[in-house]
């Protein structure tokens, strides 16, 4: 990558600046629950000081999607029911929803974007269980899967005229949009979504992985891995959009883990039909 001229620098400096930051209740709630002994209760007791947290969670929960015989009145009883891990990326998602802008100059959608890193989210996770052999924590995947775009966001409220002309670029001229990044606005998207999580205070390792997912060259890791396959998977199923569609002659990113059939991996990948249906359903409640 090259090195940024203090122009640059300064502007993304102050773009990242203005983005609203990671509420603190997430942020507790992602430390409570990287102890493998967190207590529910020690959850419950974070997620109940934030009256739009809670009132989110219930109302997931409640839905026709989970069809339950009795309505869930409380943040306790939606833990235990739903799961530790499930709460947590609930209350992610909501926070990173909460977030977003609703509109934008660039004339990125948001709620495309939006559904697309939901979809990479729980596939990454998923990928993390299913073939990395616990080299990978699918907590971690999840989340590295739902931040892994996040720089499109700061690019397309702070930079909305230099990210636009790199969308047309990308697609008028068939190549990835990280590398149309690298023409228009001279940085990609990932080491701008690494200064952000930087700032939101998320672990190093997690900051490096959104930060390298376009560099080949950076050190490998399975979680690396994992979100690499993820997107693609999105892209190649066409589920949301994120700027930069799947191109047939790109070839299946870590073929030692998962092959090299992408094709032959979606089959594999049986959830990925739920995957959407969640994402749908906590993009629309995330918007309320």
């Amino acid at each position: 990558m090259s090195k940024l001229t203090p122009e640059l620098e300064r502007k993304l400096g102050t773009a990242v600046e203005r983005m609203p930051a990671f509420p603190r209740s997430v942020q507790k709630i992602l430390e409570l629950t990287r102890n493998i002994n967190c207590l529910p209760k020690e959850l419950v007791a974070v997620i109940e000081k934030d009256p739009v947290m809670t009132v989110k969670i219930l109302k997931v929960i409640n839905s026709a999607y989970y069809s339950l015989p009795s309505k869930i009145t409380s943040v306790g009883q939606s833990v235990v029911y739903l799961g530790i891990n499930t709460i947590k990326n609930l209350a992610l998602g909501f926070a990173a929803v909460g977030i977003l802008p609703r509109m934008n100059a660039a004339g990125f959608d948001i709620q495309r974007y939006l559904l697309h890193s939901l979809v990479v989210a729980a596939t990454a996770r998923q990928l993390a269980t299913q073939f990395s052999k616990g080299a990978a924590d699918p907590g971690d995947c999840y989340i590295a899967g739902l931040l892994h775009d996040f720089g499109k966001v700061v690019f397309a409220q702070f930079l909305a005229a230099e990210f636009r002309d790199a969308l047309g670029h990308s697609a008028e001229n068939r190549v990835s949009l990280h590398e149309s990044e690298m023409a228009m606005i001279g940085v990609d998207h990932g080491l701008v979504g690494a200064m952000l999580a930087k700032r939101w205070a998320f672990p190093d390792h997690l900051v490096d992985c959104i930060r390298d997912h376009h560099d080949y060259t950076a050190e490998p890791s399975a979680m690396m891995d994992c979100l690499r396959v993820a997107d693609q998977i999105v892209r190649f199923r066409e589920i949301g959009v994120s700027g930069n569609p799947w191109r047939e002659e790109e070839p299946l990113a870590a073929p030692h883990m998962f092959g090299a059939d992408i094709e032959a991996l979606v089959a594999q990948v049986v959830l990925l039909d739920k995957f959407v249906e969640d994402a749908s359903l906590f993009a629309q409640v995330g918007a309320d």
